[in-house]
């Protein structure tokens, strides 16, 4: 908290500067507010710079074919003959499927069934067109999410742990895997932001997405945050608009 009070004492010129330009560039709030599901399925109002336009809500529905992330539709029907076919990649390491259902008239792996009927759990866009002029340098200089550190200050977050997500992403993430992301605290920073960012270096699969989580959930440490914090200074600047 102290850190997170003297990061908003140190960076309240640009802070105030980059409120003023938003105001200009755009109409709309200067701040956008969202749920977000943190530790232990906590929910909170996470508050970022806007970087949208404020339609941006009404355009989402239309882009699903743009996500970064690796959602296409996968089979998951069972052979017995072949059954690691079947699994997801978690069951798949295990040797046999951890969470099997029955389906009508055969047996499916239940994380293959998830991603077969619904849209992915998580949600990025490269050249997103809901973004501002302004917006894409916030974004890329990762300006957009200081405010945050307001969230540190009143508990909400910490400096470095798994992203909070939206609800409509958390919802989904309700198998016994996957809720061992929720185990660690909510951070500004983390595991997979410096490690993987999807920077141009080809769709990042959901389930990757879910083992960072999970691992820094699992690990965590004070001597480990200091790293990533260290760590996420030359990961500022994102290479591409996402």
């Amino acid at each position: 908290m102290l850190v997170a009070m003297g990061a908003c004492l140190t960076l309240s010129p640009l802070l105030l500067i980059t409120t003023v330009l938003i105001k200009l560039d755009s109409k709309g709030p200067v701040f956008y507010r969202s749920k977000r599901v943190g530790a232990n399925y906590r929910v909170f109002s996470m508050i970022k710079f806007r970087t949208m336009s404020t339609q941006a809500d009404k355009m989402l529905s239309t882009m699903a074919a743009q996500n970064l992330y690796d959602t296409n539709p996968v089979s998951y029907s069972w052979d017995d003959a072949d059954h690691r076919n079947a699994l997801c990649e978690t069951c798949a390491l295990a040797g046999s499927c951890q969470r099997l259902l029955f389906d009508e008239d055969h047996y499916v792996c239940e994380r293959r069934y998830q991603l077969s009927h619904e849209g992915g759990t998580f949600l990025k866009f490269r050249d997103d067109p809901r973004v501002t002029r302004l917006g894409r340098f916030l974004r890329n200089s990762s300006i957009d999410e200081l405010p945050q550190l307001v969230n540190i200050l009143v508990g909400d977050m910490s400096l470095v742990g798994n992203r909070p997500l939206p609800l409509y992403e958390a919802e989904k993430l309700t198998t016994d895997y996957a809720v061992r992301r929720f185990a660690g605290p909510a951070g500004l920073t983390g595991l997979w932001q410096v490690k993987k960012r999807a920077k141009g270096e080809g769709k990042m699969s959901e389930q990757e997405r879910i083992d960072l989580d999970i691992e820094y959930a699992r690990t965590f440490s004070f001597g480990r945050d200091m790293s990533l914090i260290y760590q996420t200074l030359f990961s500022l600047w994102q290479k591409e608009n996402v």
